[in-house]
């Protein structure tokens, strides 16, 4: 693996992480929208969904490539690490408020509230952080690796 290719991978967690958290921030502001911008209903919880890339060859394509005489997984189009498939919204139940007063409220009296839970928002803001800050310390590992690899050539 190179240099470079280390760096992508590296780079596509922080860019991965950096969008969880303007999702959960995106939640955060919204945890007491009644109303969207379509009007469909109160604003729902989205999660990120992540998928790993592994940048490798299938077996089926590292043995083609072995026949043709070429090394096997070399020059694969992706260098692996991660990538963001889908924002989805989370199907779990709103939560329902009783105010009449509401210009949202329903015929009973209650009012559907977004299914944001701020103490779930900040769990996962708590381990998107510790995720970004572990990328940012490989990507100053990976920094002093090289230094050092240029040092030997003095």
């Amino acid at each position: 693996m190179s240099f470079l290719s280390s760096m992508n991978i590296v780079g596509s967690g922080l860019t991965a992480q950096q969008l969880r958290l303007d999702v959960i921030a995106e939640n955060v502001t919204n945890a007491n929208t009644t109303r969207t911008e379509n009007g469909e209903g109160p604003y729902r919880r989205k999660v990120v969904v992540f998928q790993a890339e592994t940048g490798r060859d299938s077996f089926r394509a590292a043995m083609a490539r072995a026949a043709q005489g070429l090394a096997p997984n070399t020059g694969y189009a992706t260098a692996g690490g991660v990538r963001v498939v889908n924002i989805a919204e989370d199907p779990e139940e709103l939560k329902l408020l009783y105010d009449p007063t509401h210009p949202d409220a329903n015929e009973d009296g209650y009012v559907e509230m977004p299914n944001v839970d701020m103490v779930k928002e900040i769990t996962d803001a708590m381990a998107a952080t510790q995720a970004y800050s572990a990328n940012v310390t490989m990507m100053n590992t990976l920094k002093a690796v090289v230094s050092k690899g240029m040092e030997i050539g003095r």
